[in-house]
């Protein structure tokens, strides 16, 4: 992709965690770090300038995507919280959210109408993906931090839910999985959206 071709960058990488579901689905590439800087690297590359950037990430492995996002050049601008209603695990503490950094790059405007950093979760069922974001959660992101008919990037797009956010709210997008059963998931999902 050439360097500065998209507008907003919205993602949820793998945890570095080696996920395995209830139901024992994985996902690619979550018991190795290889990838981490090589890949926001590129995010940062393809961004435009001025523009921000949402990661998901794993809380434990906080020190890991920090020095990933710091080298890349990104800077930390928020920090949002998605509030679930049910423990996705327990061990020592219930988790009951998820949580994800918005980055910059260069000195973006202020958004119009800033969101709230703690945002309510709508569980999915996770159906098409293990670890499937819901919709719900996305369309604000995108309205707050993409341009009209700006360009939104997702280069771990999972079953897609990104891109058919993006969709909604009349952007562009890009993603890419490198799970071919995902991306025929995110295909089947975007042509069937309105």
């Amino acid at each position: 992709m050439p360097a500065g071709s998209v507008d907003f960058v919205l993602t949820d990488p793998p945890y570095l965690v080696n996920y395995r579901s209830r139901d024992g689905r994985r996902v690619a590439n979550d018991n190795n770090d290889a990838w981490l800087r090589p890949a926001f690297a590129e995010m940062y590359r393809v961004l435009k300038d001025n523009s921000l950037c949402v990661s998901f990430y794993g809380w434990n492995k906080v020190d890991a995507f920090m020095q990933a996002w710091q080298s890349a050049g990104f800077r930390v601008v928020g920090h949002l919280v998605f509030a679930k209603r049910y423990a996705s695990s327990q061990r020592f503490l219930k988790a009951q959210h998820e949580m994800a950094y918005l980055l910059a790059k260069g000195r973006p405007a202020l958004p119009a109408s800033p969101i709230a950093d703690v945002v309510d979760w709508s569980y999915t069922g996770n159906r098409l993906h293990p670890t499937q974001k819901p919709l719900s959660i996305l369309r604000p992101l995108i309205d707050a931090f993409c341009p009209a008919a700006g360009v939104v990037l997702d280069p771990f797009c999972g079953s897609g839910s990104t891109l058919v956010a993006a969709k909604d709210c009349r952007r562009r997008f890009v993603g890419f999985d490198l799970d071919a059963r995902h991306c025929e998931t995110a295909n089947l999902r975007l042509v069937s959206a309105p």
